[in-house]
């Protein structure tokens, strides 16, 4: 049984992120949200976006539970199949050309085919706590982070210790797509369809509704693949001493303008290599 509190706490520890790191789960049919879990449309009164509900749960530490009857937002709904559209991916292309994100048909075609979207009633809610809230194994894991955090965690994938994934092959390297909409698929779904862990940049909606911030990025993986992370933060560049934050170089002369070194060589304060 793995100890969802801990690992919440090595990776604040080991990259220290502004947010909690977010256990997601899906529901399917008939199952129900555990106690304790905040709807938005019976504890706000409010229907609110996806990605509100992922700010809730990794700053506030909220449970939070979404289904249909919460989520107002409209690409959301189509996206995760919860809209109940006779034909979903044509609803889907043509409001991304209406709001002028796709120029044609084609490229509406070629954005939907990248969108990872959630096969119609597949999912019935969506699950958002703290890592360390988690009662069962998380369907995905997503670490919201600077760059420089980002490059740890991905660094701790790739690391592929001992720390064995059943079924999984050694991670090389970690890939994401991005099209700069509808990215809760990209941080929350995709990492669970594809069983592989990615890279995702928040969209519109995450900085207009969720208050994203401009230096966030997101690294979502599957669950199951937190002992592999937490072997790969410990062990990763271990031998030279990687981790986060970053150590700045400092066993180096530094080399400056001319007219230092003139004063320096007229108050004879160096030696000869610093006279012109």
């Amino acid at each position: 049984m793995v100890d969802y509190a801990a690992m919440q706490s090595m990776i604040q520890e080991a990259i220290k992120p502004r947010s909690l790191p977010l256990a997601v789960r899906f529901l399917g049919e008939g199952e129900n949200f555990p106690e304790k879990t905040r709807r938005p449309r019976a504890f706000l009164k409010k229907r609110v976006t996806v990605c509100q509900g992922i700010t809730m749960a990794r700053l506030y530490g909220w449970s939070v539970g979404l289904k249909k009857e919460d989520i107002i937002c409209v690409p959301a709904l189509l996206g995760w199949g919860m809209s109940g559209a006779a034909n979903r991916d044509e609803e889907m292309k043509q409001l991304m050309q209406s709001v002028g994100f796709a120029s044609c048909p084609t490229v509406a075609e070629a954005q939907l085919a990248e969108m990872h979207c959630v096969p119609e009633g597949a999912v019935h809610g969506i699950l958002l706590t703290p890592l360390a809230k988690a009662l069962h194994e998380p369907h995905t894991v997503a670490i919201y982070c600077n760059p420089a955090q980002a490059m740890r965690v991905v660094q701790a994938l790739t690391y592929c210790g001992d720390a064995d994934v059943e079924g999984a092959a050694p991670c090389a390297s970690v890939t994401g797509s991005f099209g700069g909409k509808v990215e809760c698929l990209h941080t929350l779904y995709a990492p669970y369809a594809l069983d592989a862990p990615r890279l995702a940049i928040p969209g519109m909606g995450d900085r207009i509704f969720s208050m994203t911030q401009d230096d966030e990025l997101v690294v979502a993986f599957p669950g199951r693949w937190l002992p592999r992370v937490a072997q790969g933060l410990k062990e990763a560049g271990k031998a030279i001493g990687a981790r986060y934050p970053v150590t700045f170089y400092q066993d180096f002369e530094p080399e400056f303008p001319v007219p230092y070194k003139d004063t320096a060589a007229r108050l004879g304060l160096f030696d000869d290599e610093w006279a012109s």
